[in-house]
């Protein structure tokens, strides 16, 4: 057995370009533990922002960005007895995936089918696992209903698009070009609005005759929120999913009062922690979808672990759509 692997390595805040691979020692399972041999890592938004040390959660250095993994059991430490070596699993990390191996709490660890395919699992639990929470749990959104996402084309906005047709809700997909827009076109979004090209209350004003959307997914935040819950139906749920415009916005309390609206927040990795019995309810439904062919993720790109601060900045200077994988 190896006694070390490569891992990129965190050693201070600041952008991308400055992480490097480095050799790290093997670790053995603890007790509740489980040893895995990572086949692929979702690339995400908190990623990007934990190595600048602007994420919430903020790790002692040095440290392995990557949320997020697909891979096969390597060992399990005492007291596991739901995996054993050589199972294909997903994980949620937190940090520690960007490499070659990870060692993650048993409940973080999800059983997959042995001919899973190790990419599509590793983007499914943070991106996806956020719009099922955000769409069906907390928004609650019902067939015939009208969602308006915003980012449309990215990782959990075009998650989003999808649960939303699989619910059966008309979807408006807002994004900032014609060619992310054809993608939310391609994943099932029925209208689609260019934010850079048009006013969007006045496309949404147009495309839900005055009425509004019920349910408006915003992972984006910045300055289209305020138009946006200005626009949003009697009753509507706003999601608040996480803020990549940079700034977080302020809304005037008037505009929830004047529309009986609610805004909501939405923070998957605590929903997953404090209600997993919930968290793998829909990742069960969701995989059905998978199966029906009623969602089917995009990876838009692949990276080797020494291309991962590209990847990460392909992420924060929005070259993205869809998914990035980093495959070790």
């Amino acid at each position: 057995m190896h006694s070390s692997f490569r891992a990129v390595n965190c050693a201070a805040w600041g952008m991308p370009d400055q992480l490097t691979v480095a050799n790290i020692a093997v670790r053995e399972p603890m007790a509740g533990e489980v040893r895995i041999r990572v086949l692929a890592a979702g690339v995400n938004f908190p990623d990007a922002l934990m190595v600048q040390g602007k994420y919430q959660l903020k790790p002692p250095f040095p440290f392995t960005p990557g949320a997020e993994i697909a891979g096969d059991v390597i060992s399990v430490g005492a007291g596991v007895t739901k995996f054993k070596a050589g199972e294909r699993v997903a994980a949620f990390c937190g940090i520690g995936g960007f490499a070659e191996e990870v060692v993650v709490p048993q409940t973080g660890v999800m059983p997959l089918p042995a001919d899973a395919d190790p990419k599509i699992a590793a983007i499914f639990m943070l991106a996806y696992g956020t719009s099922w929470h955000a769409v069906r749990d907390r928004a609650a959104l019902t067939a015939g209903e009208t969602m308006l996402v915003l980012g449309a084309a990215g990782g959990v906005g075009l998650a989003a698009v999808e649960i939303g047709k699989a619910l059966g809700a008309r979807v408006i997909a807002a994004a900032s070009s014609a060619e992310k827009l054809a993608v939310c076109k391609l994943h099932g979004a029925d209208d689609l609005i260019n934010y850079e090209t048009e006013d969007l209350r006045e496309a949404l004003k147009r495309l839900t005759e005055g009425r509004g959307p019920d349910v408006i997914f915003d992972p984006v935040g910045g300055r289209f929120a305020e138009p946006a819950f200005r626009s949003i139906a009697w009753r509507g749920r706003y999601m608040v999913i996480g803020f990549a415009a940079g700034p977080i916005p302020a809304l005037p309390w008037n505009l929830p009062l004047l529309k009986g609206a609610s805004i909501m927040g939405v923070f998957w990795g605590e929903f997953a922690k404090r209600e997993p019995k919930a968290n793998f309810a829909g990742m069960a439904e969701m995989t059905e979808w998978i199966r029906e062919g009623k969602i089917r993720p995009l990876i838009s790109r692949t990276y080797s672990l020494d291309e991962a601060p590209q990847a990460l900045d392909d992420l924060l200077e929005r070259r993205a759509t869809g998914k990035l994988v980093i495959v070790p």
